[in-house]
């Protein structure tokens, strides 16, 4: 016999105008239950979460709470207004009977000391201030909706390890796929208004789901020809024509009904990346390159080379420089030594985990328009901004919505969407998963796997990293950074620790193994040629001369009205501009195979 319920929720209603957003939705939570809450974004899962905390009132349904249970909700933006401190915030979460050491103790364990001010914590830090304050009571049932964004990797395992050692029932919204894959028993999907409950864990609810789709799918099939068979009846049966039959009509029409009452799922997103012409073979080089800030070093001595369609995951806690690093690797932030050449013909498109570029008045037009027209321009191609909406699973009605309005994970689509419409051969990615739904998470990576360019991202998502990455680099304490082939997992194995613990320093296992394949067999002779000595000395200026060329000649090109007004010069231009680029990609060629066997030689 199954246990009690702690909470339930039944034939839940919630309409905000228009569409209802939950219809006939259920919950039930025993003791000690993992449940995984998931559904696409907008599909009223945080609504779910706050009427079960006790936060909104539904239009219609009932909520159990047994009586004595205790529970604890995790928005996903806290309220930290009337706070001094973050302590107080914490203390403040705790009932008369509860322990008053587990608040110090738990803002211990997550990196705070308490006294900080909460008008003045970054995502991070009032995350785990968050986590602090539910934790604190050790309630009957915890409601966590997105507990993992904004932490680091490190936080995430810590809760993951803390979450399975206690007793509360768990009720959870997330779009990590590792955290649900281990800490889910029961998964609740909430679609088109309505629930499913599955006896299963996360990680075999998406094989279900899609068997469950594949079977709606079919029985609409099957629906569309029985109306197309009835109606054939009626309009040429011959028991039709003489007596309408009022019983088979009647049918008909609920068929009808039947069909226009069914709400089709939201489909896929058809996320596409702008692609520019190829870069260079070499896309960023660094060498020995240094920062540090009032005396603290964030990177010492890091040396790498990127490749054209390399895809590169920077990992690592908060505060431990990923962004210092990568505004350096992609020319944004000048090193205090060291040195980082970019290759030719780059083109970069970015996504900034902060959002700020979006301007919270902007409706959703002119932030993926940029504020001209009525069209987006992808991949050359021209879409109306409806149309390019809908790629990213958004409605026609919304096309006059304010930024402000939308959710979190709405706002992320509105970010990808405006980053990857420009043209570009170099992605570069800020925790570009934060809020995406597990479907465009998924189209994500298959947009991603396509791209023909080079992907440089920074993600907490260990299963995001291990789909998309073929390499990860990796902090070792006191500003040494060094590179991994292979995924997050791949990482973790080579390295022999997660990445909390400080690891001493060790060559990169993938610059090994890349320059290892590259590099030619080793010749008898173990000296450089005088001519091979001349080329290393003569290419960079060469290759800076035809850098100049390039940008130069497209800078020709990219005044929009050449093409009508001198035809032959537009043709000349494109002409020299490509064998620039041929004569540039050559030159890269010939320094990196000698830069490469004079390495060679050198370490011998």
């Amino acid at each position: 016999m199954a246990p009690p319920p702690l909470i339930q929720l039944r034939d839940i209603a919630l309409t905000f105008g228009g569409t209802p957003l939950l219809e006939s939705a259920e919950l039930s939570v025993s003791a000690g239950e993992r449940v995984c809450l998931v559904g696409r974004n907008g599909s009223g899962k945080s609504t779910l979460l706050k009427i079960a905390a006790g936060l909104i009132e539904p239009d219609r349904g009932s909520v159990f709470l047994q009586p004595g249970a205790t529970i604890r909700y995790l928005p996903q933006e806290p309220d930290f207004s009337g706070y001094a401190t973050t302590l107080s915030y914490v203390q403040a979460g705790l009932a008369p009977g509860d322990d008053p050491y587990q608040a110090q103790y738990l803002l211990d364990q997550l990196g705070l000391t308490g006294t900080e001010d909460p008008a003045h914590l970054s995502g991070g830090e009032a995350r785990r201030a968050a986590l602090a304050r539910v934790l604190a009571p050790a309630p009957d049932i915890l409601l966590l909706d997105e507990p993992t964004n904004h932490l680091d990797l490190t936080t995430i395992e810590w809760l993951e390890s803390e979450l399975k050692s206690r007793r509360s029932a768990l009720v959870i919204i997330s779009h990590d796929r590792r955290f649900l894959d281990t800490l889910s028993r029961v998964t609740v999907w909430l679609d088109r208004g309505k629930t499913r409950r599955l006896e299963l864990g996360f990680g075999k609810f998406e094989a279900r789901r899609d068997e469950i789709l594949a079977e709606e799918e079919l029985e609409q099939h099957k629906l569309d020809r029985k109306i197309v068979a009835e109606e054939h009846w009626v309009r040429y049966g011959v028991t039709a024509r003489r007596k309408r039959n009022v019983r088979r009509m009647a049918e008909l029409q609920t068929l009808r009904q039947t069909r226009n009452d069914y709400r089709g799922s939201a489909g896929k997103a058809a996320i596409t990346a702008a692609e520019a012409e190829k870069s260079g073979t070499l896309v960023i080089e660094a060498n020995d390159i240094c920062k540090s800030y009032d005396g603290r070093p964030i990177v010492t001595d890091f040396s790498t080379r990127i490749y054209r369609s390399d895809r590169i995951g920077i990992v690592g806690p908060n505060g431990s420089g990923k962004t210092t690093l990568l505004s350096m690797l992609i020319g944004q932030l000048a090193p205090d030594s060291g040195t980082v050449r970019l290759g030719a013909n780059l083109q970069m498109a970015a996504l900034d985990q902060s959002r700020d570029s979006l301007d919270p008045e902007w409706t959703l037009k002119d932030a993926l328009t940029f504020g001209e027209g009525d069209t987006v321009t992808v991949g050359g191609q021209t879409k109306h901004v409806v149309s390019y909406m809908k790629d990213f699973l958004f409605s026609p009605e919304q096309i006059g919505t304010v930024l402000r309005a939308l959710s979190g994970g709405e706002r992320g689509r509105v970010m990808l969407a405006r980053a990857l419409a420009k043209p570009s051969n170099l992605l570069v990615l800020d925790e570009p998963t934060n809020d995406l739904d597990l479907e465009t998470l998924d189209v994500l990576e298959e947009t991603l796997g396509d791209y023909a360019g080079t992907v440089i991202l920074i993600s907490h998502d260990r299963d995001f990293l291990d789909r998309v990455v073929n390499a990860v680099i990796v902090p070792e304490g006191n500003g040494v950074w060094n590179e991994y082939a292979g995924g997050y997992s791949d990482m973790l194995t080579q390295r022999g620790a997660d990445i909390s613990l400080k690891k001493p320093a060790r060559p990169s296992a993938r610059k090994e193994t890349r320059a290892a394949a590259a590099a030619e067999p080793k010749a008898e002779k173990r000296k450089l040629s005088f001519n091979e000595k001349h080329a290393l000395e003569t290419l960079p200026k060469q290759m800076a001369k035809l850098e100049k060329d390039v940008q130069a000649l497209q800078s020709t090109l990219d005044d929009p009205a050449l093409f009508t007004r001198d035809r032959k010069k537009f043709d000349a231009t494109s002409t020299a501009l490509a064998a620039a680029q041929t004569e540039l990609a050559a030159a890269e060629e010939r320094w990196l195979h000698l830069e490469m066997r004079r390495e060679e030689i050198e370490g011998a």
